[in-house]
């Protein structure tokens, strides 16, 4: 196990603990503690920035990212077709009203691992199933898609697939991060309403 396996177990558990005390809503977890356990351990609830990216640039319509920082970084730059829900606002008020439509793959993000940990573990326990994390955050995002770049002689099929992705997934970053504030603010307050439309039609 190395060392960055080791540290995202420890968030994890350290999430757990904290989960297991009295949420702020007065909700409680619906999962056993050995259960939950062993969902958010599971690689499966965690996505790579080139699997995100890809849902990007299809422009898949059956996922909600959901970035967790400060609405003061979001403003700054942000994932493309990302909505902002400060960490504490998503714990802090009703879940639910964020994480509760199974027809949609909730992928939440920070600037690394911590407070999307934190955030999976209170989504697994409440069990809202269609919730993972995209690992490493806007910091491995930077290093794998916006810095990425081909070095040799010959590329495979897949190899080339995934920088065309990259590099797709980089042009739309960069086009709606150079936007004015006014048209950011428009499109940011139209992926809130869309966001609270598909969660109205849940039952």
């Amino acid at each position: 196990m190395n060392t960055r396996v080791k540290f995202s177990v420890i968030l994890i558990c350290i999430g757990i603990i904290l989960a297991l005390l009295p949420l702020s809503t007065g909700t409680s977890f619906t999962v056993k503690p050995r259960k939950l356990l062993t969902e958010v351990l599971d690689a499966k609830c965690f996505l790579s920035v080139d699997q995100v990216a890809k849902l990007i640039v299809a422009e898949d319509s059956s996922v909600q990212i959901i970035d967790l920082r400060s609405p003061e970084e979001f403003k700054k730059m942000n994932i493309p077709g990302s909505i902002n829900i400060p960490y504490n606002e998503l714990i802090n008020k009703d879940p639910g009203s964020f994480l509760n439509n199974v027809n949609i793959k909730n992928i939440l993000y920070s600037n690394g691992d911590l407070n999307s940990s934190y955030a999976l573990v209170i989504a697994k326990g409440l069990n809202y199933k269609t919730t993972y994390v995209m690992k490493g955050g806007l910091n491995e995002w930077f290093d794998i898609v916006m810095n990425s770049s081909f070095k040799g002689e010959i590329i495979s099929a897949r190899e080339n697939a995934l920088f065309e992705t990259r590099t797709r997934a980089r042009k739309l970053f960069t086009q709606m991060n150079s936007l004015p504030d006014s048209l950011k603010l428009k499109f940011i307050q139209a992926k809130h309403i869309s966001a609270k439309k598909l969660d109205g039609g849940c039952e």
